[in-house]
Order: C-alpha cells, then structure tokens, then sequence
C-alpha cells in the first residue's frame, strides 16, 4: 500500500526530528554505560522498549509477511551488533566525537542506496554529503589534538566499524519502511535485538536490575529509542535513503549540545566551523521534491 502523500521536505524534517530524538537517546545511554556497563544497559533498555511498542503495536497486531520478517530479522541483527559497538565506544569517547566518526555512515550509505535500491544519486546530494562531511573532518582535526589515550582510540575503532554497520541499516530502514508501519517496523526491532541481548546472557555472565536511581533512565533511553524508531521509519517510508541520509549529520549538533549539558564537554572552534559546513550541506540536501518523491513503484 502506498504511504499517504507528503512533500520531501516534511520527510526531511521529521527524520531530522527523529535523528534529534535519537541523539538525545545517545547522551542518556552514555549516562547508562558509565555507570551500569554496556550489557546491562542494552539489556534492559530493550526489553523496556518491548513492553513500550508493544503496548502500540497491540491496539492493532498484524504478523507481517515472510518476506517483511526477513528484513525486520536482518535489520535486528545488524542493530544488536553495531548498537554494541557504538555505545561500547561513546563510553569512553566525547559524545560529539563520537558522532562524528560515525558520519562515514551517509556518505556509505548513498552509494548503498544506488547498488541496491537503484537510487539515482544527483550531484546535489553528493556535493551536500561532500560539504557536511568536510565539516566532519574539520572536527575530527580539531579533536584529534588532545591525547584521549588507548582506551579513546579503541572506542573510536568501535565507532568506524559501528557505522559501517548503521550505512548498512539506512538502506535496510528504507526497504523496511516501505512495507511496514512505524509501530510495527518499532515493535519487531525491540523483539528481536531483545532476544538477542537474552540469549547472550551467559556469554556476558548476566545482568543485574538496574538500581532504583537509574530505572527512570533506562525508561527514558526507552522511550527516546522508540520515538525516534516511529520518527524514522515514518520519514523513510516517504522519502529516498539517499536523500534523507543527510539528516544524520544535523545529529552533531544535538551531540555537541547534550556532550556539554550533560558531561560538561567543550565544544571548540574547529567544531563551531565544522558544524557550520554540516548545517549547510543538510540545507543543500532539501532539494526538490520532483528530485526525492518515492516512486509509485517503490512505494506499493
């Protein structure tokens, strides 16, 4: 079934929106991390996330299609694995940092979307991409003048590899977006990475309940989750993954605003310029709406 008509630029910003959303999730995870370790943390943030999209997805169940459960297994998969990776490193990386070696994902994920789903990738985008992530680089530099020591360099080893995994997950929420809901697209995802982090328990030799004082940010990393998984999956569902990928570099400046909130992290000139070039390249990347507008093809 096709989605209802919506122009681009309204996928654009909600998928903005959701990456926000999905930010904000990143700062309490790593919150959560530092104190609980990252087992326990993603245990129980999932099977809270279960009971949270479960909860919608019973008002009006549907067990999806052979094929649609094929995709909601894979992207589960992939999520547990580069979910892994990515909070195991933002614990000992600055969360802006971290954000910023992830922005490789897009730029793999453009040329993703042309290999697999036949997206035409214009030169709009990728002059877009190009310019966000020079931004990116002019961050990193910056960054990379402070000696963060070897535990710094193995969280961001973990955050290249996770984002590698997550240019991967893009074109998956893409082809998942067009058959399936956001309330299913977020209930599945909970389940399966759920029964994942479940079966792994001897291999991580179990996992606590989380102390009373940090329950309400475990609910809260929940929540943020499976907010920015309907966000998305709504975004995705009405606009292509080339075109919307961008919107994951609008997720540095999030980063740079909770990293300093929260953890008292500076942000310096070389990440006020680079995030200039990344708002920039995001505003570029809205373009046309004849240029992004899913096909009726695709969309059916």
């Amino acid at each position: 079934m096709m989605p209802p008509r919506h122009t681009p630029l309204a996928a654009f910003l909600v998928g903005t929106l959701g990456i926000a959303t999905f930010s904000g999730m990143d700062a309490v995870m790593k919150g959560l991390v530092l104190a609980l370790g990252i087992y326990p943390t993603m245990l129980w943030r999932m099977l809270s996330g279960v009971a949270m999209a479960g909860t919608l997805f019973a008002v009006r169940p549907s067990w999806p299609a052979a094929t649609t459960m094929r995709i909601h297994l894979y992207r589960g998969a992939l999520t547990t694995v580069m979910a892994m990776l990515f909070f195991w490193g933002l614990a000992r990386v600055p969360l802006a940092q971290a954000i910023a070696l992830a922005f490789i994902a897009p730029l793999i994920a453009l040329f993703l979307a042309a290999a697999f789903l036949g997206e035409t990738i214009g030169p709009r985008t990728v002059a877009a991409s190009l310019i966000a992530f020079a931004g990116v680089i002019i961050i990193f530099i910056g960054q990379a003048q402070a000696d963060l020591g070897r535990e710094a360099l193995l969280g961001s080893i973990a955050i290249l590899v996770s984002a590698i995994c997550y240019a991967v997950n893009i074109i998956l929420m893409r082809q998942q977006a067009q058959v399936a809901g956001p309330i299913e697209i977020a209930f599945f995802q909970n389940v399966i990475v759920a029964v994942l982090l479940v079966a792994a328990w001897p291999l991580f030799g179990g996992a606590e309940f989380p102390p009373a004082d940090q329950v309400p940010f475990v609910l809260l990393a929940s929540f943020l989750s499976t907010a920015s998984l309907l966000l998305l999956s709504w975004a995705y569902a009405r606009a292509e993954a080339s075109y919307l990928a961008a919107t994951e570099y609008s997720s540095f400046l999030w980063a740079a605003m909770f990293g300093w909130l929260v953890f008292g992290e500076s942000v310096s000139l070389f990440t006020l310029a680079g995030a200039a070039l990344i708002v920039a390249g995001c505003i570029l990347a809205a373009r046309r709406p004849e240029d992004c507008t899913p096909s009726l093809e695709a969309a059916a």
